[in-house]
């Protein structure tokens, strides 16, 4: 198995920056790829953005050019650093990645989740 643990949600202004971070930890997995979902009250959860191994990056649309996905292989850290927040920026944001354990294959993996409002 393997266990994500998120950090650096919190309260912002509209306008204002917090930096995610999430590290994966376990035995004898293989990490392929990471990324971050949102999911607002009453609403589905969403991609935000993600990495693959290689350093490849794929973002929502609404959050291009404010966002920044990062990734440490070696450390299986991944983080998103988000700027020019927004009130409808607000949501509980949750740690994925695509992991192989050996015997199980490729499985999905979450975080608990951290919140993240910003306020107008």
């Amino acid at each position: 198995q393997v266990q994500l643990v998120e950090s650096g949600g919190g309260l912002v202004q509209a306008g204002g920056s917090l930096r995610l971070s999430c590290a994966a930890s376990g035995s004898r997995f293989n990490i392929n790829a990471m990324g971050w979902y949102r999911q607002a009250l009453g609403k589905q959860r969403e991609l935000v953005a993600t990495t693959t191994r290689g350093g490849s990056t794929n973002y929502a649309d609404s959050v291009k050019g404010r966002f920044t996905i990062s990734r440490d292989n070696a450390k299986n850290t991944v983080h998103l650093q988000m700027n020019s927040l927004k009130p409808e920026d607000t949501a509980v944001y949750y740690c994925n990645c695509n992991a192989y354990i050996g015997g199980l294959g490729y499985s999905d993996y979450w975080g608990q989740g951290t919140q993240v409002t910003v306020s107008s």
